[in-house]
């Protein structure tokens, strides 16, 4: 049975420069189609946010220039500005139709965003 699954993942950038947000977007949804064995035409929609510091480049651009994602909806806005919360962060929900259970899924952290749900990437 298939069913719309969401794959989460994050990771952080040392600076706000597009190069910087297009390397580390590249790289944490390379791993998370890895990890999870997505083809892209299977991808329902995938949303970033960013940390209100990071607006260099949308990480949406990464996806279709890097991973010709041209025909998959993208969208980009940015997270809530909470005081002491982890900085120059991209966030990424990504919705997958599957038919593989939720414990089947992968989540992926990356770089200092690896410490946002350590309860469920420790345990993979």
């Amino acid at each position: 049975m298939t069913a719309v699954r969401g794959v989460r993942g994050a990771t952080t950038v040392p600076e706000n420069s597009r190069d910087d947000i297009m390397d580390a977007t590249e790289e944490l949804l390379s791993e998370m189609v890895a990890a999870n064995d997505i083809a892209s035409e299977d991808i329902a929609a995938v949303y970033f946010t960013l940390t209100a510091d990071l607006n260099a480049e949308f990480p949406a651009v990464a996806a279709r220039e890097r991973l010709g994602w041209r025909l998959v909806p993208l969208i980009n806005s940015i997270e809530i500005d909470r005081p002491g919360s982890m900085r120059k962060c991209i966030r990424v929900m990504l919705l997958l139709n599957t038919s593989k259970s939720q414990e089947d899924i992968r989540h992926i952290y990356l770089r200092d965003a690896v410490v946002l749900r350590a309860d469920i990437t420790d345990a993979q």
